[in-house]
């Protein structure tokens, strides 16, 4: 593979609700640009990002995954994030360590409670958003009404940059807005390949609609592209796409593409657009680091080769024989396989060998890794999810990752009453790969209490355990460690009486009370 510097990789979360074709679209992105050489399958379980037994078997992504595409010269790096609510810490990860969002939208579905949520937290943010909808070709799939439902739901500055010829099984092509052309879909093409021709007549009146309407909406964030629209001058492609970048980046405006991932069709269009107007690594926010020894003092880090090495960890995964594989993100400085790096976190220094990048299960060692890219490596001896990896003399960390705190709690146990030490042991290395698993012992009640971010969460971690470390559990709700009960019985009596003319009152009131079986 070849080497890419900071100005040509660009860092995307690809985000939306469960089911909405994230992970599908990520296979065909990465597939589509020659840097994948299967076109895998969530249906069949052979998809890029979606390799876990626990995936496999569910249909659905559960943990963040990892992913690349390679196309105009430039390195894609792919986050393909769970869209559950339960899994909700591997997406935030994975919006941290990107530096835009590519917001999936079902063509069938529309907008859905995961599709909000995760909008939100890109615009928190403040990472420029690129929209696309998905499943073109699936049955009730429909453009006009999804996207009245973006713009209703989510913001009403999403705009069409392309629009789809065709709905449901007749999806057949695009308009492109931009280029001002049609792309009719070669069938039974498996890498988006298109015939590129004028809009046809009898899309005319469709395209000239929509591309009126993005050009004014483009011109009105620019006020030299504003005089000469209403001057009626013609605004150039590159003078669009310049100003679309601008406003994104402002989040100002928001494109919005169409596509069917599983025939690859608008695959092609939609990396173009990726490397056009999302920001590159080189170009990402402006960051700051703690220094010195309370963490007082901060220090602007910028992706710069010849500036010293910073880097945060934002994933880790156990794997079979392995052990801790961790993945992180590169913000300053060059990196090298073997190289010597410190824990400014932990106060420690670690070798970096066998440095690597993910395309789902599989690592491809690579000499060098350039500020702003991802990259992965094992078998580090103390090293965690949010510790920052510096250079011993210039020492840095950096802002840790929020995760969502857990919501739900239960007690475990062990099925066999001789693996309740191994499931201690096992619990605690859960935590290490999702920390919104958390574990401790209730010293009150005398049991084992696990927290997740919901009982789906928990079930999965748990068949996790079992598979990875051997150790069957049960769930049972925890026991309420109560301070103060009723030991004995006692009877009480109360009474009542005023009389200031007319009826009066009265009231004679007795209470009995005694202790229930104890459970």
């Amino acid at each position: 593979m070849r080497e890419y510097r900071s100005g040509d990789i660009r860092n995307i979360a690809v985000v939306g609700h469960g089911a909405s074709g994230k992970t599908t679209l990520v296979d065909a992105l990465a597939f589509v640009s020659g840097a994948s050489k299967r076109h895998g399958s969530v249906r069949e379980g052979s998809a890029l990002t979606d390799f876990s037994p626990e995936e496999v078997e569910r249909k659905f992504s559960i943990s963040l995954g990892c992913a690349h595409a390679e196309w105009m010269d430039t390195k894609i790096n792919l986050l393909d994030t769970p869209g559950y609510l339960d899994f909700q810490s591997e997406a935030v990860a994975g919006i941290a360590a990107a530096d835009g969002a590519l917001l999936v939208v079902s063509g069938a579905s529309g907008v859905e409670v995961g599709t909000e949520r995760m909008f939100r937290e890109a615009i928190r943010r403040r990472d420029p958003v690129l929209v696309v909808v998905s499943m073109m070709d699936k049955e009730h799939a429909s453009f006009e009404s999804v996207w009245e439902e973006i713009k209703n739901r989510l913001d009403s500055r999403v705009i069409p940059v392309e629009v789809p010829i065709g709905e449901g099984a007749n999806f057949h092509g695009i308009l492109n807005l931009f280029d001002k052309k049609a792309h009719l879909f070669k069938k039974g093409t498996k890498s988006g390949e298109y015939t590129e021709l004028d809009v046809p007549d009898e899309h005319r009146a469709l395209f000239d609609r929509y591309y009126d309407q993005l050009i004014e909406t483009i011109a009105a964030t620019d006020d030299t592209l504003l005089e000469r629209y209403l001057n009626d001058e013609e605004i150039s492609r590159t003078d669009a796409l310049s100003a679309m970048k601008e406003a994104m980046k402002r989040g100002e405006l928001f494109p919005l593409f169409c596509c069917s991932s599983e025939l690859t069709y608008g695959t092609q269009a939609l990396l173009t657009k990726i490397v056009e107007l999302m920001p590159s690594a080189y170009d990402m926010e402006e960051l700051h680091a703690f220094v010195g020894a309370e963490g007082d003092k901060t220090v602007e880090i910028h992706a710069n080769d010849d500036a010293p090495l910073t880097a945060l960890v934002f994933k880790t995964a156990s794997e079979p024989h392995v052990g801790d594989v961790l993945y992180f993100r590169t913000f300053s400085g060059t990196l090298r396989n073997g190289q010597e790096v410190f824990n400014a976190t932990r106060d420690g220094t670690e070798k970096m060998s066998h440095l690597s990048i993910a395309q789902g299960r599989e690592r491809i060692e690579v000499p060098v890794l350039h500020p702003g890219d991802i990259g992965c490596v094992a078998k580090l001896r103390n090293t965690h999810t949010n510790d920052t990896l510096s250079t011993r003399e210039h020492p840095v960390r950096l802002p840790q990752i929020e995760f969502p705190q857990p919501r739900v709690s239960f007690a475990v146990h062990a099925a066999a009453r001789a693996e309740e030490e191994k499931l201690q042991q096992a619990l605690h290395r859960m935590h290490d790969e999702d920390p919104s698993f958390e574990t401790h012992y209730n010293s009150e009640t005398h049991e084992t209490i696990v927290s997740g971010l919901g009982e789906r969460h928990l079930e999965v971690s748990l068949a996790k355990l079992k598979r990875k470390y051997g150790v069957a559990t049960q769930l049972t709700k925890p026991k309420i460690a109560y301070r103060e009960t009723i030991v004995a019985k006692a009877d009480g009596q109360g009474r009542h009486k005023k009389q200031s003319g007319g009826r009066g009152q009265f009231g004679d009131c007795w209470i009995r009370m005694s202790p229930a079986p104890r459970g």
